[in-house]
Order: C-alpha cells, then structure tokens, then sequence
C-alpha cells in the first residue's frame, strides 16, 4: 500500500514538472507594480497635456492638434519602454534565482501569442487615429491587451487571463463612456497592474 502511494505522488510530481516545463513560469509580480505605476504617472502626465490643451482654446482641428498627439504617443511610448524594461529586469532575475532560462521555446510562444494581437490592435488604434476617432483608441488599446493576455494564458501562469478578462471588460466599458477614456486606460493599464503584480508576488515570487 505504501509503495503505491509512493508511486501515484512520484506520478503526480513527474506530472506537475512536465506542466511547468510547457510554461513560462519567470513572470515577476513586481514588473506588474512597475508597469502600473508607470501607466498611472503616463496618465498624470496625459491629463495635464490635455488639460492645458483645452484650457488653451484650441480646437480639435488647430495646426496644435498633432502636436498633442505626438506629445500622447510620446507619452505612451515611455510607458511601453519603461514597462518593457523592468519586466525584462525582474522576470531574468527571477529567472537566474530558479535556474531556468529567460528565452527558450515557451518563451518564445509566449511572446508570439501576445505579438499578434498586440499588433493588430496597434494597426488599428493607428487608423482610428488617421480618421480622428480618437475617443475609441483608449478602448481598443484595452481591449485588443485583454485578448492578448487570454491568448497567452496558455503559456505561463494562468492568473494572467484573469487580467485579461478584466482589461477586456474595461475596453468594452470604456467604448460606452467616450470622453473618460484617459481614466478608463488609468483604470486598466495602471491600478489593474498594480493589483495584479502585488497577487502575483505574494502568491509566487515572496514564497520563493
């Protein structure tokens, strides 16, 4: 009897090692925080652009209107590079601290299924830009994030689709309430982050 008790956890352990080997399992909760706070002073930095912008009087069709919009891209640009940095930083710390390899092939899949819809969402939040839908860029960003977390869920840990039912929910919100698409994108790409990546190192990387 104790020897097949042995033997089923001895299945059990070779069964977990082969479901964490498929994964990406070097995520850092912290990078999360990070790319939250980031979003959040981006989002600061927005509002006050934007709010010197109309308290200037100018119109949407002003020759300033592309300056604004540079100075938004610009904006958002940081955020993503910034973002970007840090999870490179903490997930190949992470990475080192457990001996694993921060690219391999799950990485790999992993990027590739968030690469595609983060794409497609970047082409067309560019043409709602040529066009001047503006107040449904916001939306799309969140939304076409959401997707590309669910898609990726696959290949690392699985808490992240919840961010991204969540960030999904919030576009969907955000496409209903035009003109608070600023606080929408605050909502989804700052404080949802900031929540996420504190559950995440609490739950996986304080343990370790």
């Amino acid at each position: 009897m104790e020897n097949k008790q042995q033997q089923l956890e001895a299945l059990h352990d070779i069964r977990r090692m082969m479901k964490d080997s498929s994964k990406f399992l070097s995520l850092s909760g912290l990078s999360g925080v990070f790319a939250g706070v980031f979003a959040l002073a981006g989002a600061c930095a927005g509002h006050l652009i934007l709010s010197d912008y109309y308290s200037s009087g100018y119109g949407l069709n002003s020759e300033t209107y592309y300056g604004l919009v540079m100075k938004i891209i610009g904006i958002c640009l940081a955020v993503l590079v910034l973002s970007i940095f840090t999870g490179y930083y903490f997930s190949a710390k992470k990475a080192r601290k457990n001996n694993q390899k921060l690219f391999d092939h799950t990485s790999k899949k992993l990027l590739w299924s968030m690469i595609i819809p983060l794409a497609a969402g970047g082409l067309f939040c560019v043409s709602l830009l040529a066009y001047g839908n503006v107040m449904l860029i916001s939306s799309a960003m969140l939304m076409f994030y959401g997707l590309a977390l669910i898609n990726s869920g696959k290949f690392t840990m699985h808490d992240i689709r919840y961010l991204g039912y969540l960030e999904l929910l919030l576009g969907l919100l955000a496409s209903f309430f035009r003109g608070h698409g600023l606080l929408f994108w605050a909502l989804g790409f700052g404080v949802l982050h900031i929540i996420y990546g504190t559950i995440m190192w609490f739950k996986y990387d304080r343990a370790h």
